[in-house]
C-alpha cells in the first residue's frame, strides 16, 4: 500500500501544473427538463474539447440536476474562460429554459484513487 502524498508533496505537484485538478458546475434542471437534458447531452459537447485543455470531461444527469465534471491542470481557469468565451458560451444557451437558478462551481475536497501497479 503506498501512503497517500503529504500537503507539501501535493501542493508541488499542484503548483507545477502537472497534477490533474477536478471541479464541477452543478446546476438544477426545471421540473420535466430531464429528457431534453439527454438529449442535449447526447449531442455532445457545444466546443471543441481537445482545444480546451480539458484531459477528461463527464457528464453526470440526475431527475433534478445535472453535474459538469472537467479533469485537466489548472482545470478552473480553462473552465472559466470557456465559460467567459462569447463564441463558447452561445452554445450553452440551450441550456437556459432547463435551468432554475445559476449553477454553481464545485471544486474537489476530497478524491481517493486505487494505486495502480507498475
Amino acid at each position: 500500500m503506498t501512503d497517500p502524498p503529504d500537503e507539501a508533496e501535493r501542493i508541488q505537484a499542484s503548483s507545477s501544473g502537472d497534477a490533474n485538478e477536478r471541479v464541477a458546475v452543478v446546476a438544477t434542471l426545471s421540473p420535466g427538463s430531464r429528457k431534453r437534458a439527454a438529449e442535449i447531452i447526447a449531442g455532445g459537447a457545444p466546443y471543441g474539447l481537445r482545444l480546451t485543455g480539458f484531459e477528461r470531461h463527464s457528464v453526470f444527469l440526475a431527475d433534478q440536476a445535472v453535474v459538469f465534471v472537467f479533469e485537466g491542470p489548472q482545470i478552473e481557469g480553462f473552465v472559466r474562460e470557456l465559460v467567459n468565451d462569447r463564441a463558447s458560451s452561445a452554445g450553452f444557451a440551450v441550456w437556459a429554459l432547463l435551468l432554475q437558478g445559476t449553477p454553481v462551481l464545485a471544486r474537489e475536497e476530497f478524491h481517493w484513487q486505487a494505486s495502480r501497479p507498475e
